[in-house]
């Protein structure tokens, strides 16, 4: 796969442009875990503002100034590089005591709190990440512009996943049919992992473009297997029950779509026909996966974009607004605009 697929936009064909990442303050990301830290035990949780650096290497920096193994650093997120972030870390110091954070001799970052925590953070324990988004150069057809925030302010977006998601120019993928077919060894399991999951969110993405297209994105379909707001719970809709159109149009729950692995994908009827006719375009992407054992699991196909607030100044437009984990801000732009300028935006999951 040389190039990625024009997944088919909620609202039409985009036309404006902006550029984007001017300079990293146009970026900025703070993580919402949606606990405090428990003030006790044998790990520090440190608040950390970053600013173009990649979460990684702010791990090996905050280790190497604690005198701790880089494998005690946790945290729940990997964070944008070309942004100010703001994320947090724990750092297991056992009976170690706790370091002078403000002698932390390494460019761009910034410990802004330190507490006491029980455990270490694991990946994809936190609540979302909270963004405030500067676009320049904004040109095109500015009357489109309101409209398009406000029906994805009312209505959300389709929830594909970034880009980035995919590898530069789409190199995951052919990468993860050659490890799936057996044609290349991964041995570093970070690595396999990644392209597991590049393979799982092309066929989601897939999935989720053709529903756009038929419109039904955001509606109901027999055989349907429904997400609650604000979880991972799903459950199937049960025909004839007359509150789910209501509820899903309010956004009390949404229609899901596959993260293809071992086992059954639980619709049926015409949502079970769509997936199907899509899927069987992957044919060694859905073998392989089911061989390696990954379980099939369900992901939203509707992104509620919560708190979302613009404003404009002359050919600026500033948004700010929250996504829940797993969920991706360029998703966001690609329904407003074309962007102009370094894209990249960390995996929030």
């Amino acid at each position: 796969m040389d190039k990625l697929p024009d997944w088919a936009r909620a609202y039409g064909p985009v036309t404006l442009a902006a550029r984007i990442r001017s300079v990293p303050e146009d970026f900025r990301v703070e993580e919402v875990l949606g606990f405090e830290a428990d003030g006790e035990g044998p790990h520090v949780m440190l608040l950390v503002e970053k600013r173009e650096a990649n979460t990684h290497w702010v791990a090996e920096q905050l280790a190497r100034h604690a005198g701790i193994p880089g494998r005690e650093v946790g945290y729940a997120g990997l964070k944008d590089r070309h942004a100010v972030t703001v994320q947090h870390f724990t750092l297991n110091l056992d009976r170690k005591p706790e370091p002078d954070w403000s002698a932390l001799a390494a460019s761009g970052i910034k410990v802004l709190k330190s507490a006491r925590h029980r455990r270490k953070l694991k990946t994809g324990a936190l609540e979302g990440n909270r963004f405030r988004l500067v676009l320049r150069e904004l040109s095109g057809t500015v009357d489109d512009l309101l409209p398009r925030l406000e029906s994805i302010k009312t209505h959300g977006l389709p929830n594909y996943f970034g880009e980035q998601r995919f590898g530069r120019g789409a190199a995951n993928i052919e990468k993860a049919e050659a490890a799936l077919s057996g044609r290349l060894r991964i041995h570093d399991r970070r690595l396999f992992s990644l392209l597991l999951s590049s393979a799982r969110s092309l066929i989601f993405n897939d999935v989720l473009s053709e529903r756009v297209r038929a419109g039904n994105w955001n509606k109901l379909l027999t055989g349907e297997v429904l997400m609650l707001d604000g979880s991972h719970s799903v459950f199937k809709a049960e025909e004839g029950d007359a509150e789910l159109p209501r509820r899903l149009d309010q956004g009390d729950v949404h229609p899901t779509g596959p993260l293809w692995g071992r086992g059954e994908p639980r619709v049926s009827g015409e949502a079970l026909a769509l997936e199907a006719g899509v899927v069987e375009r992957h044919p060694a992407l859905v073998k392989g996966l089911v061989k390696v054992g990954v379980e099939m699991a369900r992901r939203s196909l509707r992104l509620a974009v919560k708190d979302f607030t613009w404003q404009t100044d002359g050919d600026t437009l500033i948004l700010e607004f929250f996504l829940p984990a797993g969920a991706y801000a360029t998703t966001v732009l690609r329904e407003l605009v074309e962007t102009k300028g370094e894209t990249e935006d960390a995996e929030q999951d």
